[in-house]
């Protein structure tokens, strides 16, 4: 059977180099593609619709049975389907895109760490993201095996950002850590069933060290129920094709699949291209932290190579390699076929080359918490780099922030902890053909705004506001999309705030021309004052007489903005969106503001 991981390997400067092996592996989706030939066309189809489903059944499964808003509401969590080498074959169609660099790392430390020890009934869990293949510590990670007739053939996994993990601050998220043991509690792989019986002293262990642990003991266990959903759907598709022409079809998804992504990258012209930007802090003192990408295409094989780029630095926007191929990945599938399915084979099209120990492959005891900034900024690269030659389809730089909000203290209604936390949208570049979406997550963190209903009902907090960010989109032929601003005030009892922000001091760019969108920013509003915060603040402490006000950032338009029509400037005007004064600066031709009298 074809091994499926991209291989690592350390180069004599080094570096480490994701790409599909060489030598007997490169000959594997050739044979793969052999050992299907008996497997007709139809029933491959109707087998990767049936796993895809398995996956999207699962995903909703977990998001109605969890406890915390941020996976019920939010729906931040994913579910895949592996085979039994660690390949990944089918993702959920809502997963998040980064979240696929965690289940093929688990996969990976499992089977080593595992070998002849995998039992029917065995549930694993990790979190670790220099141990365990995760990327940062509050998503935590489950697999269990699915055995057909003895043999072991797949695996089902899933994975759900928890509110809080333990660590220095609420929420586990906020800035000013500066290494991973403070980041919150670090699980390698281990089995928290063991054939079917829960393995109660790990979950004491683990529970003990959260916050709010009856909502995380509820979350765990809406993810054992999706692992043994999906456990019980996988046998029933066994049954019913049986396990020889299960797995050739499996070899032939992923063959299938990185073809489709090859005669994608043949599309993109012949050359090398590059593109750099700056990440604005990492909360400890580091500044405008450049992060650098050289893209070399030939035919149908492309190498993202980021050097250049900073080493890994104290704060906690570091990302594991693993993250940064996700990262990659994600963003060549946007550019060159959105349709295509992400498994294995779609890792396996890209060769990466980061440097060991630099930001964007960082190794122990890097804290990574916020390595979700940073993934967004490696997709601003990457569009950046490849805008030139594929005009069509790039796009104004995005938010470029996964701006994060925890809110925590004592809930006076109940006498318990709780703790509230969201990463909210922001804008989303100008496109060729049309405006940026307005207060959206994007890119690789897919996820939903918590409703105000929501928030209010679930904590003690008013939401006194909740709007679009006036201005904050930046101007062009197709303006980008507008930022979000909440204001938030505890009721009745104080509490503390703890956040991550990008995009606070560098603004989102625009492309082709287009202008920038407005940066974010947290300001602390008191009865008679108003402070502006760090852009990755901890620690603050909000009383009942003050309130948080969060503003993401917007992002940058496409083209130039004497090129807008005048319907679209009208529109801008009669939305509200834009000020007068915002219109007749970047729309003379169009707009004259009115003469003072």
């Amino acid at each position: 059977m074809k091994r499926t991981k991209a291989s690592l390997r350390k180069k004599s400067a080094g570096k480490v180099k994701v790409k599909a092996a060489a030598g007997k592996k490169a000959a594997a989706p050739k044979a793969a593609a052999k050992k299907a030939a008996s497997v007709d066309p139809i029933t491959i189809e109707i087998v990767g619709n049936g796993l895809r489903s398995i996956a999207d059944e699962t995903f909703i499964a977990l998001m109605k049975s969890a406890y915390s808003t941020n996976i019920k509401e939010r729906k931040d969590h994913s579910t895949a389907i592996c085979d039994a080498s660690g390949r990944l074959i089918a993702q959920a169609e809502a997963s998040l895109p980064v979240h696929i660099a965690s289940m093929t790392g688990l996969m990976k430390h499992l089977l080593a760490d595992y070998a002849g020890k995998i039992n029917k009934g065995d549930i694993f869990i990790a979190n670790d993201p220099h141990v365990a293949g995760g990327t940062h510590l509050p998503d935590i990670n489950m697999a269990i095996p699915v055995f057909h007739e003895d043999k072991l053939v797949a695996f089902m996994c899933n994975i759900a950002h928890h509110a809080d993990v333990g660590g220095m601050f609420p929420g586990s998220m906020a800035g000013g850590m500066a290494e991973i043991y403070q980041e919150g509690l670090r699980v390698p792989v281990i089995k928290l069933f063991s054939k079917g019986e829960l393995n109660d002293d790990i979950l004491k262990l683990i529970l003990l060290n959260v916050r709010v642990p009856q909502e995380r003991r509820g979350d765990y266990f809406a993810q054992v129920a999706a692992c043994r959903l999906g456990e019980r759907r996988l046998v029933e598709l066994f049954e019913a094709y049986q396990t020889g022409p299960m797995l050739k079809i499996f070899d032939e998804i992923v063959h299938r699949t990185r073809k489709r992504m090859q005669a994608a990258i043949e599309r993109i012209p012949d050359g090398t291209y590059t593109f750099e930007d700056v990440m604005d802090d990492d909360g400890l003192g580091t500044t405008n932290i450049p992060v650098k990408v050289h893209i070399e295409v030939r035919g149908s094989a492309i190498k993202v190579d980021f050097k250049g780029t900073a080493r890994q630095v104290k704060g906690n926007i570091n990302t594991t390699l693993n993250a940064t191929q996700a990262a990659v990945c994600y963003t060549l599938k946007s550019l060159l076929d959105p349709e295509i399915p992400n498994n294995q084979g779609m890792l396996d099209a890209v060769e990466l080359v980061a440097e060991s120990g630099t930001l964007v492959s960082s190794v122990f005891p890097a804290p990574v918490a916020a390595r979700a900034n940073t993934c967004q900024r490696i997709v601003d690269v990457v569009v950046g780099a490849l805008a030139s030659a594929l005009p069509l389809v790039a796009v104004g730089a995005a938010n470029g922030a996964n701006t994060t909000a925890v809110f925590a203290g004592i809930d006076p209604r109940s006498g318990q902890s709780y703790v509230y936390l969201e990463t909210l949208g922001g804008g989303f570049g100008g496109r060729a053909s049309k405006d940026g979406t307005d207060g959206v997550q994007v890119h690789i963190t897919n996820t939903s705004n918590l409703p105000v209903e929501a928030i209010e009902t679930e904590y003690p907090l008013l939401v006194e506001s909740y709007s679009l960010v006036e201005d904050s989109g930046g101007a062009g032929k197709f303006r980008g999309g507008m930022g979000l601003r909440r204001v938030i005030r505890p009721i009745g009892h104080d509490c503390t705030f703890n956040g991550a922000l990008e995009r606070a001091v560098n603004r989102p760019w625009g492309i082709f021309g287009g202008g920038p969108g407005a940066v974010g920013r947290f300001m602390l509003i008191g009865p008679s004052d108003e402070t502006l915060l760090a852009a990755k603040p901890s620690g603050v402490t909000v009383t009942a007489g003050e309130k948080l006000m969060i503003e993401s950032p917007g992002a940058g338009g496409y083209g130039n903005a004497s090129e807008r029509s005048a319907e679209l400037v009208e529109q801008d005007r009669s939305s509200g969106k834009f000020s007068a004064t915002f219109l007749a600066q970047n729309y003379p031709a169009m707009v004259q503001l009115p003469k003072a009298s």
